[in-house]
């Protein structure tokens, strides 16, 4: 009895020694002594561009922090994946912030690859966006150029308020709460002699609405562009503000124009691809919103040409006859099509148009079928790239022995979330495969890529998108196909981080069921310590389970000493 009880002793103080591999073998347990073991991998997210000498002095602010409060590892946002294009000072400063961790035993897991936020591989080639398609736009020759001519014409009725009884509006299918959230302002206008006003969300409507909808006629695989005029005075929060596109149950592209909580008339403006629907239906408003006021005034829709449209071997251009009986050749038909101002995040562009050639066998009057593959933004930040172009691979191969040059690291964190396009160019549709297994298969490469430059390397991954209870499945945004079964084309020795703390329980389930080890992403910017402890008791109920992470979106690391005692101190 004496010696079991000597063994049980021992048992728990390692089991509470950090980084002991006891704790890492069966995760999520209870010590023989009866006491929550510590997880071994306790971190931290930061992020920072290295854009300045600032940035490093707040990241040793935070490592010393980490470090005092027994954490062992940053999650290193960074740009990580484009040291090939940094400058000498940001490499000065990455090898700071190494030395900075290294002198304090922490260890920096670069977080890298995103393909749902594709900015660091568009830096290196900006064509390798995901291509949404359009099909046989019609543009209109007239003499050496053709322009697109909108087929059929489109319209918002009564875009600019100017119809209107009261309070009521013509035209829009859908109102909140007129004369009491949406009002017609005769004082107030930018165009015309009325706009739209919306106040008193926050205390009339318990999700914040102020909205308006109108359903609007399109045709099928076509690019168009909302405008519409806003004004704001006081609005909080200031995100809130939003136009929005759904059809057939999905929201075709949520876009944020970022207006300012103050400002005088602006003009914002999306684009969102109408995929193979006819109708769709057009939201502008508040979604969440709580105080202030806001007027909106001049909506529009446009069919747009060749605006930011993608050239790679998977997004090809097609010039043809109207009648179909004819396929023009780029460069002996007409100049090549590129668009100078080419930036998939921006739905401001201006279309270019389509240049005859001197020996052109198009005519004067000639009407053309022009199909192209267009990039496109999701959140005003999102644009996705395509997971099925070679080059895409070559870009990560290089960034990774750089990576492995300059940081040695032993973890590396996928970035794989919130993949909002896929499936829809033609580089994706030759593979003839599912969007799960696509996802898959990018995931698998992604590992190997690693494992080149360090066969040992120990390599997380975020959830969603492997997730059955959160985004692996279809009817996601642009996606055109289905997610559903990415799980099952991925390496096994993932550790998988979940982060929806809604949905913690099942998710972490559904993970150890499969035999893949988890990690608890815990979202700190609100109720730290309520969301910490709950997912610590998730974790603890959860095989395989060896870590949990601090999570911040807003940079704001305040909580993290208290953060850092709760998680190594059980």
């Amino acid at each position: 009895m004496k010696k079991e009880l000597i063994f049980a002793l021992l048992f728990a103080f390692l089991g509470r020694s950090a980084g002991h591999p006891l704790c890492a073998e069966g995760g999520g347990g209870v010590s023989l002594a009866g006491e929550r073991s510590v997880y071994p991998y306790r971190w931290v997210y930061v992020s920072r561009s290295l854009g300045r000498d600032s940035d490093v002095e707040e990241i040793r602010q935070i490592v010393q922090t980490a470090a005092e409060h027994r954490l062992n590892g940053i999650v290193l946002a960074a740009g990580l994946d484009t040291i090939s294009l940094r400058s000498a000072d940001y490499l000065r400063r990455l090898a700071e912030v190494k030395k900075v961790c290294d002198e304090n035993r922490i260890e920096i897991i670069p977080i890298i690859f995103s393909v749902g936020y594709g900015s660091a591989v568009l830096s290196h080639n900006v064509n390798l966006a995901e291509g949404v398609a359009v099909k046989n736009a019609l543009f209109l020759v007239k003499g050496t150029e053709a322009h697109l001519v909108a087929d059929p014409p489109v319209e918002i009725v009564n875009g600019g308020f100017e119809e209107f009884s009261g309070n009521r509006l013509e035209g829009f299918r859908f109102r909140d709460k007129p004369g009491q959230i949406t009002f017609v302002d005769t004082e107030t206008v930018k165009e015309g002699k009325a706009s739209l006003r919306l106040e008193h969300f926050g205390e009339l409507d318990p999700h914040g609405h102020a909205r308006i909808m109108q359903e609007v006629k399109v045709h099928p695989y076509r690019c168009y562009r909302i405008w519409c005029w806003v004004k704001t005075e006081g609005l909080n929060p200031v995100g809130a503000f939003r136009i929005e596109v759904y059809a057939g149950g999905r929201s075709l592209a949520p876009y944020d124009p970022a207006v300012a909580a103050t400002t005088d008339w602006r003009q914002v403006a999306m684009v969102f691809n109408s995929l193979h629907y006819d109708r769709v239906r057009v939201y502008a408003g508040l979604w969440g919103g709580r105080k202030g006021r806001v007027w909106l005034d001049g909506l529009r829709i446009e069919e747009v040409g060749l605006m930011n449209v993608l050239r790679r071997p998977g997004t090809p251009v097609t010039v043809g006859s109207d009648d179909g009986r004819m396929v023009y050749r780029e460069r002996l038909d007409y100049e090549p099509i590129v668009d100078p101002r080419l930036n998939p995040s921006s739905p401001y562009g201006q279309p270019v148009p389509i240049c005859l050639t001197r020996n052109s066998r198009i005519r004067d009057g000639e009407r053309l079928r022009v199909s192209f593959y267009h990039g496109m933004c999701v959140d005003r930040v999102q644009v996705s790239l395509c997971m099925s172009e070679p080059e895409l691979y070559e870009i990560w191969r290089k960034e990774a022995r750089l990576m492995h040059e300059h940081l040695q690291p032993k973890k590396y964190f996928l970035s794989m979330d919130e993949i909002r396009a896929g499936g829809s160019c033609a580089a994706c549709k030759a593979r003839k495969m599912t969007m799960g297994e696509i996802l898959g298969d990018c995931i698998t490469r992604q590992v190997a890529i690693l494992r080149e430059v360090n066969p040992e390397a120990e390599v997380f991954i975020w959830s969603d998108m492997l997730d059955p209870n959160h985004n692996a499945r279809g009817n996601q945004y642009i996606v055109e196909g289905d997610f559903s079964g990415s799980w099952k084309y991925v390496p096994k020795d993932l550790v998988i981080v979940c982060w929806y703390y809604p949905r913690r329980d099942t998710s972490l389930k559904f993970f150890s069921g499969l035999g893949f080890r988890t990690l608890g992403g815990a979202h700190c910017d609100a109720n730290a310590s309520d969301y910490t402890r709950g997912w610590l008791e998730s974790l603890d109920r959860t095989p395989g389970a060896c870590g949990v992470m601090y999570v911040t979106w807003q940079n704001n690391h305040d909580p993290l000493a208290a953060f850092g005692d709760l998680v190594s101190r059980r």
